[in-house]
């Protein structure tokens, strides 16, 4: 089937957008009990969820799709906790439509999801276009064609540069049209210190004292991987810039990871290694897009190491983003270790020179999630938020990324009557009001996820989802927080929502019934034509 006449892709193929008390919950903790209504939030404002395609999608190796690095990745045994792997994923190849209907009883009127490189050009610049594909959103979110990182290297070779902007073309030609909210690529600073620094992402490079891997170099490594990202993402913008935007009248920016950092002593040494460690995660991948360098807080450090921009270089990568992606889930401590005796890894450039722990004096900063160093800590939305709006000169931003994982030994009951959740979502976004308030550009805010997916080395025991998947039927149920989201979207109170109400224990069918949706294309011979009937905006990709 031609790539003009299908639209199902990687992923999903609709695009939706959405969002979210002093006192204590049962283990101390603090948390926010506020009210936070839809209503403080501008109506033309974006609530969605997010998902990305190797973690939901599955059919691996169907019609045509190559091998990805993660598909090889963790296929060898004891690189993913239980030996999980994304193969079937949560099957979002096939049950998309039923996908879409939940994000959209929901209410939320925007979904951010990505692509699958793989799917769309199997082998990379070395094979043909795989038809019957089109992608949406994110461009490059982590997996890629195997096939490039063994010819060179993958992103540590800059002929990847050319290869994402071959990706990049393909995906405004064919989806342009329709993708009106495009991001190149997707935390580079995740995947270089998962990949290059920790080894816990293919292709798994680290040296000591940050891992004990068969090749890398950790002070180097992702450094030259996040500069060819950048440049990757320039060239891209250029591209699109020149030959696509104003006839398609889409705008386009990159995804960045940041915690919230807060000193660990109060001491000015302290404080200035929160100025680091902000530099040296977010910093490191925006600076050079608004402003055409990395942070002079990085150049003061690494003179010789770290990368430059030719004045060709500078004048395409500043900029090259009309909007910034930010994900946040958590906020640390930070100590200085310029000054100060620190531990094993603190004392490194590629961190910064910054020692970073949740914990000061015994006390955790906020209560413990089921992922390390993600603690929760609602203010720490209003300061990022903040920081990076006076940093960049208040560019719009969008919060692309914010959820809750709850710790692995919570009770089975708890994953649908997930109360804490709810308050993880309540906090946040009153905090995100807050910032909004304050005069921070914010234009939207996805949660993650969607549903409890593949969560790369921690598999399926880490679950982010409002809907829980059952990993034998498939089958998706709504989780309480869930039914708090379409509360908050219908501008309902929420300090009024009933957090005891029962969740329906009836596992939702695959099968769609009554569909609001009628298929325009997939690569299922079933396929027919899709058509809306609601004000949920549906980009079919």
């Amino acid at each position: 089937m031609p790539v003009n006449d299908i639209i199902h892709v990687s992923l999903m193929f609709f695009v939706v957008y959405l969002l979210v008390s002093s006192t204590s919950n049962a283990e101390g903790f603090e948390i926010e009990s506020q009210d936070v209504r839809r209503s403080e939030f501008p109506d033309n404002f974006l609530f969605g969820t997010a998902v990305s395609s190797y973690q939901v999608e599955g059919g691996y190796l169907e019609d045509g799709k190559g091998l990805s690095n993660w598909d090889v990745f963790t296929h060898i045994p004891g690189n993913i906790k239980n030996n999980e792997n994304g193969d079937d994923a949560d099957d979002d190849y096939h049950l998309f439509l039923e996908d879409a209907e939940i994000a959209q009883s929901l209410g939320v009127n925007a979904y951010r999801f990505s692509i699958s490189w793989a799917r769309i050009l199997p082998r990379g610049s070395f094979g043909e276009v795989n038809p019957g594909i089109e992608p949406f959103l994110t461009i490059h979110h982590f997996d890629l064609p195997q096939e490039l990182e063994d010819r060179y290297g993958a992103w540590l070779s800059p002929l990847m540069q050319d290869d994402f902007l071959l990706l990049a073309e393909t995906c405004f030609k064919r989806f342009g049209d329709r993708v009106k909210y495009w991001t190149t690529i997707n935390e580079p600073n995740v995947f270089a210190e998962m990949s290059y620094v920790r080894g816990l992402y293919p292709p798994a490079h680290c040296s000591p004292p940050f891992g004990n891997c068969s090749v890398g170099n950790a002070d180097i490594e992702p450094l030259i991987v996040v500069h060819n990202m950048l440049l990757a993402h320039g060239k891209a913008v250029k591209l699109y810039r020149e030959r696509f935007q104003s006839k398609q009248g889409g705008s386009i920016g990159l995804v960045v990871q940041s915690h919230m950092y807060e000193p660990l002593r109060d001491v000015e040494s302290d404080r200035q290694a929160v100025n680091r460690a902000l530099a040296f995660t977010g910093g490191w991948v925006l600076d050079p897009l608004v402003f055409g360098d990395y942070p002079p807080e990085m150049r003061q450090y690494h003179r010789s190491e770290l990368p430059r921009f030719s004045s060709e270089e500078t004048e395409y990568m500043k900029g090259s983003i009309d909007f910034i992606g930010l994900n946040h889930y958590s906020t640390l401590y930070a100590k200085d270790c310029i000054h100060s005796p620190c531990v094993l890894g603190g004392d490194h450039f590629i961190r910064g020179f910054t020692f970073t722990t949740g914990e000061r004096d015994g006390t955790l900063i906020g209560e413990p999630t089921g992922v390390e160093r993600f603690y929760v800590v609602p203010r720490g939305m209003e300061k990022i938020v903040d920081h990076v709006s006076k940093r960049y000169n208040n560019m719009p931003i969008y919060v692309t990324e914010n959820g809750y994982c709850p710790p692995l030994t919570e009770a089975a009951p708890n994953l649908l009557h997930d109360v804490n959740r709810v308050h993880f979502y309540n906090g946040y976004l009153a905090a995100l009001a807050r910032a909004i308030r304050k005069g921070a550009d914010v234009r939207g805010y996805f949660a993650w996820s969607l549903m409890d997916n593949f969560e790369w080395a921690g598999g399926y025991s880490s679950t982010f989802g409002l809907y829980y998947v059952d990993r034998l039927t498939m089958n998706r149920t709504p989780k309480l927080s869930a039914k708090w989201f379409q509360h908050f979207l219908a501008n309902r109170s929420s300090a009024r929502f009933n957090r005891q109400r029962s969740v329906n224990p009836t596992p939702k069918s695959r099968r769609v019934r009554k569909s609001k949706y009628i298929v325009i294309a997939t690569t299922n011979a079933n396929a027919t034509d899709v058509r809306r009937n609601d004000n949920v905006s549906l980009l079919l990709y």
